[in-house]
């Protein structure tokens, strides 16, 4: 007779691991990523029709603005004959800041909320006093977080008392108070025209820009499929 024996066997033992993604959870993670790609997509094409309007805008308002700020050659030869400066010896100033209500247009917002704060700072510490317009949400938002690429550029406002006090102002014999005011009005509201259509077509590019990426960077079409 044989005598009974016993063998031990292992068998395998398919378990899931705990916080394993199963392929009911990769589906549903797929899926997620297209339809985020969908929409990112969607606000690119959004942002690229926009921008074309923005750029249109600004064309015209940067002939006014570029004429304000003394680039072209008539305004240019008033400041630099008459040798206008900014007084260095006031103690109040005021920084405007332009951005826009809306976000996901990249660093935009935050590249001039760090100009504005490096520009408070150092009037700041040299005992000036500073005070602030902030023209949309994002950037009010920005600051008040703080204690205190795309290029920030800097759009110097002189007062009337500054431009009629320059000493080199007498060369003008035919400028007088009058068509200094309304030079110095009409400028100002060409600046800040400028200014905001500059603002506007920036945020429309930048949104373009960031959609795109967002739209590469969730997942390569190649690999979804």
């Amino acid at each position: 007779m044989f005598a009974r024996t016993s063998a031990a066997v292992f068998l395998p033992q398919c378990g899931q691991v705990r916080n394993m993604a199963t392929l009911k959870d990769i589906t549903i993670r797929l899926k997620s990523i297209k339809n985020i790609q969908k929409i990112t997509k969607s606000m690119k094409m959004v942002a690229a029709a926009k921008y074309s309007r923005a750029e249109r805008a600004l064309k015209p308002a940067r002939v006014y603005g570029t004429g304000a700020l003394g680039v072209t050659i008539v305004s240019a030869a008033l400041y630099e004959k008459a040798e206008i400066k900014a007084p260095e010896d006031k103690n109040k100033h005021l920084i405007i800041g332009v951005s826009s209500d809306r976000g996901l247009c990249g660093a935009i917002h935050s590249s001039v909320a760090k100009a504005m704060k490096s520009e408070i700072s150092k009037l700041t510490s040299t005992g000036k006093e500073v005070m602030l317009v902030n023209v949309g949400d994002k950037l009010r938002g920005l600051l008040n977080r703080s204690v205190i690429s795309y290029k920030t550029d800097e759009k110097p406002l002189f007062s009337m008392d500054t431009v009629a006090n320059s000493e080199n102002m007498s060369i003008y014999d035919d400028i007088d108070a009058d068509v200094l005011r309304n030079y110095q009005e009409y400028a100002l509201v060409n600046i800040i025209y400028f200014g905001l259509k500059e603002s506007t077509t920036s945020e429309q590019s930048a949104r373009m820009t960031a959609m795109d990426s967002a739209s590469k960077n969730a997942w390569s079409e190649e690999y979804v499929k």
